[in-house]
């Protein structure tokens, strides 16, 4: 079966989650599950770019990665949209491994593939309620059980924080999960402002308030603070 693929770029820095920082190509897929509200990524499942999908297999995508990318990487996110709606993108994890390329990924917890596993790092981020969305706790509950048990990787939870209302949410997964790393990251509500330095500054004095909350709180003694990374680098630019 193919893929649906929307983008192919890099080597750039893996800006979200449990590698961040991370020198990465990424395999952007189509199609979400979901509808957040505050999406960076709309285009991968509201329409407006349908005609751009490029439906490829697994020996097709890794060509391209190394068409754009040459031999400058050795690690692929893949991400989306949803990229766990897809159960053919086992055939690229099995390929991509073969070649000694290391795979992350993320994914909300609303739906199980049986090749989540094989992902050498793995981030289940459900969508906290400024997001509009429900999270199915049953259906991520056996998704977290699951990966417990049998991840041959590393997995972890990661919260996007834009509100109050989202922290109380993140500090409900900590208490439902935890002996699962999680990692609590800054949201950018702003993906219209084209000026870098106005941004930054706007996204840093965010990512202050949510560390000076965390600091007084006892319930989040073992949570990471992150940034959004690549939009203090890049803005709201897509492809880097």
């Amino acid at each position: 079966m193919t893929i649906p693929v929307l983008e192919i770029f890099g080597p750039t820095i893996q800006g979200e989650g449990m590698v961040i920082g991370q020198k990465t190509m990424f395999v952007r897929t189509a199609g979400c599950d979901y509808s957040c509200s505050w999406c960076d990524s709309k285009f991968t499942w509201d329409g407006s770019e349908k005609n751009n999908i490029q439906k490829m297999n697994a020996q097709e995508i890794l060509d391209a990665l190394i068409e754009e990318g040459g031999d400058h990487f050795g690690h692929v996110t893949i991400s989306g949209g949803n990229p766990g709606l897809l159960p053919q993108l086992d055939s690229l994890v099995d390929l991509l491994h073969t070649h000694s390329v290391k795979i992350a990924l993320e994914t909300q917890g609303s739906r199980w593939q049986p090749w989540f596993t094989k992902i050498d790092e793995l981030t289940v981020s459900p969508k906290p309620p400024s997001s509009g969305m429900q999270t199915d706790f049953a259906k991520l509950d056996q998704i977290i059980e699951s990966l417990s048990l049998e991840q041959k990787g590393t997995f972890s939870l990661k919260v996007v924080i834009f509100n109050d209302e989202d922290l109380d949410y993140a500090r409900s997964v900590h208490k439902r999960y935890p002996a699962v790393e999680l990692f609590l990251q800054v949201g950018n509500d702003d993906l219209e402002t084209a000026d870098q330095a106005e941004l930054l500054a706007y996204l840093i004095e965010r990512y202050e308030r949510l560390i000076d909350q965390v600091m007084t709180d006892k319930e989040l003694n073992h949570v990471r603070i992150l940034p959004q990374l690549h939009t203090y680098l890049w803005g709201n630019r897509r492809g880097v």
